[in-house]
């Protein structure tokens, strides 16, 4: 790891402000992984974010965009993060999302087919569509035309942009994870 942890107690003003509002929205929305050591520290991205409240602040506001009001299924937006923290190789982002995808109904055949980097044949049409998608996306790869047609046709014009910007976060907490060296939690 290549940032200290920050004690809480050691914060003020805006930083505080920030933290308190991470640590809100940890307890909240982020349930069933390690994001709070013992003495109250957050952990995974919130560290970093922290770190650097100027850019981890308005990354903070994404993901907490991302997480109100969701319109995809909860196992869809799973496969998503899933295919993009494998690309990445991101330890700590597989770690919550594992978990996270195991309680939103993925089974653990599906998130092994996934980590192991194989698309699972036992997905919905849905968590294909989200991972043939995601898949095109963490390559590089503009998402052809008729894939972006029938992901909009299922999904919604709403839903689309949800899947995309859905990735496009998991690729930045992935970078910022791989970055500053964030471990797993023991």
């Amino acid at each position: 790891m290549r940032l200290p942890l920050i004690p809480p107690e050691t914060l003020t003003g805006e930083d505080r402000a920030l933290y308190d509002d991470m640590r809100h929205g940890i307890e909240t929305s982020f349930k069933g992984f390690k994001a709070i050591d013992e003495s109250g520290a957050l952990i995974g991205p919130w560290n970093p974010w922290l770190t650097f409240p100027q850019f981890g602040g308005p990354v903070w506001n994404y993901t907490k965009a991302m997480a109100s009001d969701p319109k995809l299924p909860k196992p869809v937006r799973e496969v998503a993060i899933l295919v993009t923290g494998t690309h990445f190789h991101s330890g700590y982002e597989l770690y919550a999302h594992i978990l996270v995808g195991e309680m939103r109904g993925l089974s653990d055949e599906t998130i092994a087919t996934i980590v192991a980097g194989e698309r699972p044949a036992s997905l919905t049409t849905e968590e294909a569509m989200a991972y043939d998608v995601t898949s095109a996306l963490v390559s590089g790869r503009i998402v052809p035309k008729i894939l972006y047609e029938q992901a909009q046709a299922m999904f919604g014009k709403d839903g689309i942009g949800e899947l995309i910007y859905l990735v496009g976060l998991y690729c930045a907490v992935s970078v910022v994870l791989n970055g500053f060296d964030v471990p797993v939690p023991e």
